[in-house]
């Protein structure tokens, strides 16, 4: 035995150059956990009945069975379609959509006039949950997403410019962002955002090298090269476009976030981020000076007491601490009183009947859902998928984060609605296909690499090491 080895009887590993990872499905544990999200759904929709009637809607049977057999649905195409898919993403959005769904169905019980209902979200939820089902069984492999990187760009740009065409687009609430087709209408922005990071992805990874050159060192930061400018350059006047003809603030804003963090992870250049960081300012500064609604959204920010727009805000502020630290309870606030509580404002609505430490567990299953995603594209075998996951995962982060900002006044409102609780169909079937795009880039990043040749005799032992 060659002397390198150590004794087996001693407990210590024998190195080797060979790494055998042990690939586990752990599609139990995901069916284990969702059945906890389901017990937190149809708890709250439960108590929410409790809270408001004092007693259990009657509708919960056919609710809870509804909902389950949406959840048992995706679990079961991961099951088939992508076994090796991460565990846990599925139950955090299990979790949160039920929550989001006894939110709206409790706003409607105060409001039943001026309000949405939970079934109505519940069957944009199946929408969402067939869109889910048919990524994870149509797409077969992520990689060939990358061949459709320029159709994805324009198709993005077409949709973003659609509710601009005169008959289809309609201004609602000061935004011009949706599109009406006889009774339906639905907001093209929402789709864009999936097919601007798969263009996003495919351009990243053509000229990637091209954008990693360095240029001038400024202050002992790498700078690009001007003549490298030109993406960022694009992408800031596409956002300050959608912004101004638009005026969608939170758009503008997730698109050119979501951009800037693609490029810096694909160059690994903190360059990216002063040069982005700086044109993102610049673009604020003149965005306040020229366009009314941003404007109108920073001063409400500044002064919200006083200003008559400003009550909203002072609304939900004003309901969030009435929750204090553990909340009133389901069924037993005012969140009604908070203009668009079960969309907008659906944040200050948790706050309020769960308190503090609600919405701080909101926010962690938040993080963790994007933890997962940003894992998922460090383990990714591929440059694309690498990028994929990462703009995916940074699409929820960013929504969340200017959400619950400016809900809790950290900064100004953008408009955006907070993924799987807030009411509104074109986000949730949206975010239920990001989802999907999700488990299958880490369903191949976890699954077994072809099995390695047989190695001779005296090959050193491996290191086992699990995939959780």
């Amino acid at each position: 035995m060659s002397a390198t080895r150590t004794s087996a009887r001693a407990g210590q590993p024998r190195p080797g150059p060979l790494m055998e990872f042990v690939h586990r499905r752990r599609r139990g544990a995901e069916l284990f956990l969702l059945v906890l999200s389901l017990f937190v759904g149809l708890g709250a929709y439960a108590a929410v009945g409790l809270g408001v009637d004092g007693e259990v809607p009657a509708d919960i049977m056919a609710y809870g069975t509804w909902l389950a057999v949406l959840v048992v649905a995706a679990h079961i195409t991961i099951r088939l379609r992508a076994a090796y898919a991460d565990p846990i993403i599925l139950p955090i959005v299990s979790a949160l959509n039920g929550l989001g769904l006894a939110m709206i169905y409790r706003i409607h019980l105060a409001d039943p006039d001026r309000t949405p209902t939970a079934r109505t979200q519940l069957v944009w939820m199946s929408l969402g949950v067939l869109l889910f089902v048919a990524v994870l069984v149509l797409l077969r492999d992520h990689r060939r997403l990358q061949a459709f990187t320029y159709t994805a760009g324009l198709t993005s740009i077409v949709l973003l410019l659609l509710p601009l065409v005169p008959g289809f687009g309609r201004e609602i609430h000061g935004a011009r962002i949706w599109v009406h087709l006889g009774s339906l209408s639905f907001q093209p922005g929402e789709i864009a955002k999936v097919l601007l990071v798969i263009a996003f992805a495919g351009y990243l990874v053509l000229h990637r090298d091209a954008l990693a050159l360095a240029g001038r060192r400024v202050l002992f930061v790498d700078l690009p090269r001007g003549r490298d400018l030109g993406p960022i350059l694009a992408m800031w006047l596409v956002s300050l476009a959608v912004l101004v003809f638009q005026n969608d603030l939170g758009s503008s804003l997730l698109f050119f976030g979501i951009f800037l963090v693609m490029l810096y992870a694909a160059t690994e250049r903190p360059g990216w981020l002063v040069v982005g960081g700086g044109m993102f300012l610049a673009g604020a500064y003149l965005s306040y000076l020229f366009v009314g609604h941003v404007t109108e959204r920073v001063d409400v920010w500044l002064h919200p007491f006083s200003e008559a727009k400003g009550y909203q805000v002072v609304q939900g502020m004003y309901g969030m601490a009435w929750g204090g630290l553990t909340g009133r309870g389901l069924g037993q606030g005012s969140p009604q009183l908070t203009p668009f509580g079960y969309s907008d404002f659906i944040a200050s609505s948790i706050g309020e009947e769960l308190g503090l430490t609600g919405l701080m567990a909101v926010v962690v299953l938040y993080g963790i859902l994007v933890e997962r995603g940003l894992r998922t594209s460090l383990i990714c075998r591929d440059n694309f998928g690498k990028l994929v996951a990462a703009g995916l995962a940074v699409v929820f982060a960013l929504q969340v984060f200017v959400v619950i900002g400016g809900v809790t006044k950290l900064i100004p409102l953008t408009g955006l609605t907070t993924p799987f609780l807030s009411y509104g169909g074109s986000s949730l079937v949206a975010n239920w296909a990001i989802v999907a795009l999700l488990l299958r880039i880490s369903d191949q990043a976890r699954r077994p690499p072809p099995e390695l040749s047989a190695g001779s005799e005296d090959m050193d032992a491996t290191q086992v090491v699990r995939l959780r």
